[in-house]
């Protein structure tokens, strides 16, 4: 008989207590015991889970008007500048962005110790944060200048916004040439010396359900610790997905734009983190549910670590310069093993993402789900697929 179920049917057994609900990795057990069909018919929900940097990340604060009013034209939070042009008293801070008297990369390599991802980290770690502001003033808003402390709880509204995360498949970073690089896939080593990748593999959301059939605009999701939800795919979406010979079916990597309550999430799941050589970011916990209507969407969301595949890049020479094409595929197995070849060599792997709180991401969704607390969404509209054929391009140059 073949499976089909509804989110309608899901959600009552999930109210009822009675959903089925299992990790990614659980899942794949289970189809190794029983069989694909056996186990779409019995599992509800599978959850899925990403610990990783995530640059393309930030929040909008409204700060509350002060006494006389003020039109913010500038602020900086903790030295850090956020962008003011949205209203008087709202402002967007921004992941990447840095504390104007940072050295940056003029005693090379920088060291990036402070950015928007800390000052977000310090928020939701209830941290008190310098706020300093310059207006130009108005007849409605008289106030030029303010300094003065704030704390998460003390702004009207905190909102996380992050216009690319979850990356669905990540490229595996070597480096050719003979010189020790700074990326953000971190330090690599000349001649082959390392190889560093950023994806969760068999833990992925988006490598999951690679043909978002289940993921798309108002999906819940784990966010930061707290609850969040899919606004519209990723800034960069171009989704692709690779077959078991390590052939490349489509584009780069899905993405996911999502948003939710700051205030709502953790310093454990919203991580400050700094780049030697290259910057500052955020890293980020998100966790999707995959709900198992059918037998198509369970196969993929029990894709193993062998059947899933990166592209190795080189970043000393082929990256920057934008030069297509790549050194080879390797799979999450071979990367997650410790050791990959590429051309011949035998190469020392190392991850970006943490497995360990992928895995715990997973776990506390699937957690939420069984005790009731965490309904699934029914996406209001679906987001673009391999099948799409959606083109990346890139800047024209006068």
């Amino acid at each position: 008989m073949s499976v089909q179920k509804t989110y309608a049917e899901i959600n009552a057994k999930i109210k009822a207590g009675k959903a089925v609900v299992m990790t990614a990795e659980e899942l794949i057990a289970l189809v190794e015991e029983k069989g694909l069909s056996k186990a779409a018919q019995e599992v509800d929900v599978v959850t899925t889970g990403t610990f990783a940097p995530m640059c393309s990340s930030g929040a909008f604060l409204s700060f509350g008007h002060t006494k006389p009013r003020m039109k913010m034209q500038k602020v900086w939070l903790n030295g850090v500048a956020a962008y003011t042009g949205i209203a008087a008293v709202d402002a967007f801070i921004g992941a990447a962005e840095l504390q104007e008297d940072d050295p940056l990369n003029s005693n090379y390599p920088g060291e990036f110790r402070y950015g928007g991802g800390h000052v977000i980290q310090d928020l939701v770690a209830r941290k008190s944060v310098k706020l300093k502001a310059l207006g130009y003033g108005t007849d409605c808003y008289p106030r030029r200048n303010l300094e003065t402390t704030i704390t998460l709880d003390e702004i009207n509204e905190a909102i996380l916004y992050n216009p690319r995360n979850a990356y669905q498949n990540y490229n595996c970073a070597v480096n050719l040439t003979d010189r020790v690089i700074y990326t953000y896939m971190g330090m690599i080593k000349p001649h082959l010396g390392n190889a560093n990748y950023s994806t969760s593999g068999q833990l992925s959301p988006l490598l999951k359900d690679p043909h978002f059939k289940t993921i798309g605009v108002g999906t819940k999701i784990f966010l930061g610790g707290g609850i969040g939800y899919v606004a519209w795919n990723g800034t960069q979406h171009f989704p692709s997905m690779m077959n078991i010979e390590g052939q490349e079916l489509s584009g780069a990597g899905g993405t996911l734009a999502v948003t939710g309550d700051l205030k709502q999430m953790s310093p454990r799941w919203l991580v400050g983190t700094s780049f030697l050589g290259y910057g500052a970011t955020l890293s980020v916990g998100i966790g999707v549910p995959i709900p198992i209507l059918n037998e198509e969407i369970a196969r993929y969301a029990a894709l193993k670590d062998e059947e899933l595949f990166a592209p190795v890049v080189d970043y000393g020479e082929a990256y920057p310069s934008f030069t297509p094409g790549n050194l080879g595929y390797v799979s999450y197995a071979d990367l997650k093993s410790g050791k990959i070849k590429v051309n011949g060599k035998e190469i020392l792997t190392a991850p970006l993402s943490s497995m360990p709180r992928a895995r715990e991401i997973a776990s506390t969704l699937k957690e939420w789900i069984q005790k009731g607390e965490f309904e699934l969404t029914e996406p209001v509209k679906t987001l673009p697929s391999p099948a799409d054929g959606v083109i990346a391009h890139s800047l024209k140059e006068d």
